[in-house]
């Protein structure tokens, strides 16, 4: 399996062969569109990120001692940015996801590119994500 920096590398690798944001935009849109839909019965109102403007339900599993990540938003670019945050931090372990710097948000410009909600949002994605981690050390 791949570390959490190959993956952010292979994303940087990605995102620099378009140099255009409309066309780095609609990557996201795209991974967005790729992703199965959450079940209903994870769409509740406790698996809602707080801080997003658009509602994103983020649902967190664990396996063998690794986090497994699931999310669906009704903003198509909100999909997409969860979208590579999971691909990133997805399998990992709970000490991994919260020691890892995750340095291709700002490598590929996503954080200058996103209005400030957006951004906002990308950081309680990012802190939610954390805290499933916490918790599920916590447990451990």
């Amino acid at each position: 399996m791949k570390t959490i920096n190959e993956i952010q590398d292979e994303i940087i690798e990605e995102f620099s062969e378009l140099d255009d944001w409309m066309d780095r935009y609609q990557m996201l849109i795209d991974l967005g569109n790729g992703q199965p839909p959450l079940a209903a019965a994870d769409k509740v109102e406790s698996n809602l990120i707080e801080g997003c403007q658009s509602r994103l339900w983020l649902v967190c599993d664990a396996k063998d001692g690794a986090l497994f990540f699931r999310a669906e938003s009704d903003a198509l670019i909100v999909k997409g940015i969860v979208m590579l945050l999971i691909r990133v931090l997805n399998g990992h372990t709970a000490d991994e996801i919260l020691n890892t710097e995750l340095y291709f948000i700002d490598k590929i410009g996503l954080r200058e590119h996103l209005s400030p909600t957006r951004s906002n949002g990308l950081l309680a994605m990012l802190k939610q994500m954390r805290m499933y981690a916490l918790a599920f050390k916590a447990k451990g």
